[in-house]
């Protein structure tokens, strides 16, 4: 992995079972906060895949832009941008019927003295949206934050386990499930709430974090002692197929990789291939926050790239001094304070 562009060459191109799932998607897409981590690299692979079925459908991402550069760049792979502030009842409003949506929309980091703001991105938004794309399929961006900790032989907490939210993000995340199954059921519209920890590429994520706290030496909190990881190419393929698994009441899907991952040992891996020696500090707890994705497995299959692939990738994007985007996922935080 030598670049950005060949970060993004891989991350958009489609597998033969998105190309294959995506013929059967009827009408466009439109991908509401598609300028988050995640959104760019979801828009360009669903604007690919349709390309590749031969299909006439549209990608539509609608974003603030505060980056220009951005929506030039999503217009070049063939995603239609519109600008629009989503709590701004009137852009909303205004926006195009779709018969897919899939919504990105949320506000995480930042929480703690906004808590304000965070409800209304998590939990009222959510209504409006709802509303408006009654007549739709739509899968709901959610979190495993929702869930309580477990512990870490667990296997993780799986779709039937009951909702215990630490703190006003992870409770918000719930709010915005919740606020999206009523409408569900008030106008009977499809639905999948994909629960998602974590994904990674090249640029953020648990596995960059550790692989610089290793490379810089600094102590790594061992409280939290086991994760779990997603490639976001992996995560975002998940997202576009979940349009054909949308049911009322909505379908709950765990979005993650197969491995409950130590993070002893991922920083002790990354200390082999950067020439370091890990700090740790702390014991870790019995119990963490772990998502146990069966169910996608056992629908969409295993992810394509591996643990061990992930992490190399990452110790080399770190010797290379690869461009971030400074967006910690702050995966260590027990307390719930985002």
């Amino acid at each position: 992995m030598k670049s950005i562009e060949e970060l993004e060459e891989i991350l958009s191109k489609p597998t033969g079972n998105l190309v294959e799932d995506i013929k059967k998607i009827k009408g466009d897409i439109l991908i509401l906060g598609v300028a988050g981590k995640m959104g760019p690299s979801l828009a360009k692979l669903a604007s690919r895949a349709l390309k590749d079925a031969g299909k006439k459908s549209k990608v539509i991402g609608v974003s603030r832009f505060s980056d220009p550069s951005l929506r030039t760049d999503l217009e070049s792979h063939g995603v239609t941008c519109i600008a629009a502030d989503l709590l701004d009842d009137e852009a909303l409003q205004a926006l195009p019927d779709a018969e897919n949506v899939i919504y990105m929309a949320g506000k995480k980091f930042g929480t703690t003295g906004q808590e304000h703001s965070t409800w209304a991105m998590n939990a009222y938004l959510p209504g409006r949206v709802a509303t408006k794309y009654k007549n739709s399929k739509i899968v709901v961006f959610s979190s495993g934050n929702i869930y309580p900790f477990v512990h870490y032989a667990s296997g993780g907490a799986l779709e039937e386990t009951p909702p215990e939210p630490i703190g006003e993000y992870a409770q918000s995340c719930l709010g915005r499930e919740r606020v999206f199954e009523y409408f569900s059921h008030q106008y009977n519209i499809p639905m999948l709430m994909y629960r998602l920890n974590y994904a990674i590429d090249m640029r953020y994520g648990n596995l960059l974090e550790i692989g610089k706290m290793v490379n810089t030496e600094k102590p790594i909190n061992l409280r939290s002692g086991h994760m779990n990881v997603i490639w976001q190419g992996d995560a975002n393929e998940i997202a576009i197929r979940s349009l054909l698994h949308t049911t009322s009441p909505p379908k709950i899907l765990n979005v993650t990789g197969p491995e409950t991952i130590s993070i002893k040992q991922v920083a002790e891996k990354f200390g082999k291939l950067l020439d370091k020696h890990p700090v740790f500090i702390n014991e870790p707890e019995p119990k963490v926050l772990l998502n146990n994705a069966s169910l996608c497995h056992q629908l969409f299959g295993y992810p394509s790239v591996s643990l061990l692939t992930m992490i190399e990738m990452t110790a080399q994007w770190i010797q290379q001094d690869g461009k971030t985007l400074n967006k910690p996922t702050h995966f260590q935080e027990r307390e719930g304070k985002f």
